[in-house]
C-alpha cells in the first residue's frame, strides 16, 4: 500500500521543471511505502508479534498450489479476495505437491535446475519475488514452505526424493539469502511429513541451517502430517513456532495439541496449520461416506483451535489449497472451482473471529476448564472455555446450556454477551436475564448452532473493532 502525498510547490514552472521534480516525487512515494514489520515471539514465546510489540493473529489461509499453478492476475484476485475476508497468512510451497519438480507453472517455468536444489531457476524464484510482494501490499504474511514432504520422505504422492544433507543446507542458504530483506515471511518445514530415518532429520535440520545462517529475520514452523504436532518429532532449538494438523475429520478434538505443547521444554506459540477443510471428504482415508465437511465444521475447528491455547489458526477449503479449476484432475473430489470456492460461508466467517479476537487482549487468553461446572462430554458439542485478566470466552458447538462458575472468575461481576460466529453479531445478555446462578442458555441450539459467550468485568463494554 503506498501513501500520496499532494505537493504545493510555490513557484513558476516549466516542463523541464517538472521533469527535475520526478525523481523527488518518486523518492516521497518510495519513503511512504507501508511496509510490513518483521515477526518475533513475544516475551514470553506464548505469541507471535510485531517488531513493534503489537500481538499478531495467525489467521492463516491453505495456498498451497497457488505460486505453482496461479498467474500474475489470478494470484492478485486471490490476495485481494483475502485482505477483504481479514486474513493474515497464505501458506504456499515453492516446491509444489502436485508433481510441482516436473510440471511448470502457470508462466511455463520449472523451480529448479536438473531438479538440483542448489541450482534455482531464476524465472520460476522471479515470479515467488511477485508474489510474496503483492502479498504485502495487501497486508498479508506467507508461510512459505522451501518444499512439500515428498521431497525428502516420499511415502505417498509424486516425489521424487531429491534432498541430502547436503545439498538441504546449500539450498536453504540460497533461499535465506535470498529473503532475508523480505519483513512478510514465515518459514515453515516439513510439508505434510514427519521424519522417520535418520536421513530425514538430518535433512530437516540441515535446511534450518541453511536458512538460519543467511537469514537472521524469520520466525521457522514445522508443518507435520495429519494428527501430529510438530514439536512431538523436532523439539528443536530452531523450531520458533510449534504447529500441528488436526486433519480433515469432523471427530478431531482439536484443543488438545496446545496442551501437549506446553508440556515441552521449550515455550513456543501453537498454530494449527492444517485443520478440517471446508468441503472435502470427511475422513477421506477410511474410504467411507461420512458426507463432507462444512462451515460448521471449520467454525468448530477454529474456535476450539484458539480457545484451547492457541495462537493461531489456517482455515482452508478443498479447492482452493489445489486451485482447482476446469482442465485440472481434481484431488479428494474437489468440485467448485478455487474461484467459486473463494466465497464459501467458512471463509467469510473468519473475517467476524478476527473482528472478535481483534477486539479483545486475546494473546492474554489461557485455557480455563475450571470456569465449567456441571457435564461436559468431550463430544462434537464440548464447550470450551478460556480467560485472561478482563475477560472470559466459552464456546459452546452445538448451543448447550453453559453452566459457569462464576466464582473461578479472574474478576467481579461481569456484563454477558452472546456472540453468534455465523453471523458476525453480538446480543448483549440484559440484566433482566440473571446470570446469577451462573447458567448461559444459548438461543438456539442444535448442530449448526455454535455461539460465543463473552463475559467482561462490570464496568466494561464489549464492542466489535471493525477492521475491513
Amino acid at each position: 500500500m503506498i501513501t500520496c502525498y499532494v505537493i504545493s510547490i510555490p513557484f513558476k514552472y516549466s516542463k523541464s521543471s517538472l521533469l527535475s521534480l520526478l525523481p523527488v516525487l518518486f523518492l516521497g512515494l518510495q519513503l511512504t511505502a507501508q511496509q510490513l514489520p518483521f515477526l518475533k515471539l513475544s516475551e514470553d514465546r506464548s505469541y507471535i508479534e510485531t517488531a513493534g510489540g503489537d500481538p499478531f493473529l495467525w489467521l492463516g489461509d491453505t495456498a498451497w498450489e497457488l505460486v505453482h499453478r496461479l498467474d500474475r492476475e489470478e494470484v492478485k484476485k486471490y490476495l485481494e479476495n483475502r485482505e477483504v475476508k481479514g486474513f493474515t497468512v497464505i501458506q504456499t510451497v515453492i516446491l509444489a505437491e502436485m508433481d510441482g519438480l516436473n510440471t511448470p507453472n502457470a508462466n511455463g517455468d520449472k523451480p529448479l535446475i536438473d531438479k538440483d536444489p542448489t541450482r534455482l531457476n531464476e524465472a520460476y524464484f522471479k515470479y515467488l519475488d511477485f508474489v510474496i510482494s503483492e502479498a504485502e501490499k495487501h497486508g498479508l504474511y506467507v508461510g512459505l514452505l522451501p518444499a512439500w514432504g515428498d521431497k525428502f520422505n516420499k511415502r505417498w504422492g509424486v516425489g521424487p526424493e531429491i534432498f541430502t544433507p547436503q545439498n538441504a543446507r546449500e539450498y536453504g542458504r540460497l533461499l535465506g539469502k535470498r529473503y532475508k530483506d523480505y519483513p512478510n515471511i514465515i518459514w515453515i518445514l516439513g510439508g505434510d511429513r514427519i521424519p522417520e530415518k535418520n536421513v530425514h532429520f538430518e535433512i530437516i535440520r540441515a535446511l534450518a541451517q541453511g536458512i538460519s545462517e543467511e537469514d537472521k529475520n524469520h520466525l521457522i514452523s514445522y508443518h507435520p502430517s495429519g494428527a501430529k504436532l510438530a514439536s512431538d518429532f523436532v523439539d528443536e532449538s530452531w523450531l520458533d513456532i510449534d504447529m500441528y494438523q488436526s486433519g480433515h475429520s469432523s471427530t478431531a478434538k482439536e484443543y488438545q495439541y496446545s496442551e501437549r505443547s506446553r508440556d515441552k521444554n521449550i515455550k513456543r506459540p501453537v498454530i494449527n496449520g492444517e485443520a478440517r477443510y471446508e468441503d472435502i471428504p470427511d475422513r477421506f482415508w477410511e474410504n467411507k461416506d461420512f458426507g463432507r465437511l462444512d462451515e460448521t465444521d471449520v467454525r468448530v475447528s477454529a474456535y476450539w483451535s484458539l480457545l484451547g491455547g492457541g495462537a493461531g489458526y489456517t482455515y482452508g477449503s478443498n479447492d482452493i489449497w489445489q486451485m482447482y479449476d476446469q482442465g485440472k484432475i481434481p484431488s479428494l473430489e474437489a468440485r467448485l472451482g478455487w474461484k467459486t470456492a473463494l466465497n464459501l460461508p467458512g471463509a467469510q466467517q473468519m473475517k467476524y473471529l478476527r473482528e472478535l479476537f481483534s477486539s479483545l487482549e486475546w494473546q492474554n487468553m489461557v485455557p480455563a476448564p475450571e470456569l465449567i461446572s456441571g457435564s461436559n462430554p468431550q463430544d462434537e458439542g464440548y464447550i470450551l472455555a478460556s480467560q485472561a485478566p478482563d475477560f472470559a470466552l466459552f464456546y459452546s458447538p452445538e448451543g448447550r446450556s453453559i453452566e459457569v462458575d462464576l466464582q473461578e472468575l479472574n474478576f467481579l461481576g461481569s456484563n454477558a454477551y452472546w456472540f453468534n460466529p455465523r453471523q458476525g453479531i453480538t446480543e448483549e445478555i440484559l440484566a433482566g436475564k440473571s446470570f446469577k446462578n451462573g447458567i448461559f442458555k444459548p438461543p438456539t441450539s442444535g448442530r449448526g448452532n455454535d455461539w460465543l459467550l463473552v463475559l467482561l468485568p462490570d464496568s466494561q463494554k464489549f464492542k466489535l473493532k471493525k477492521l475491513f
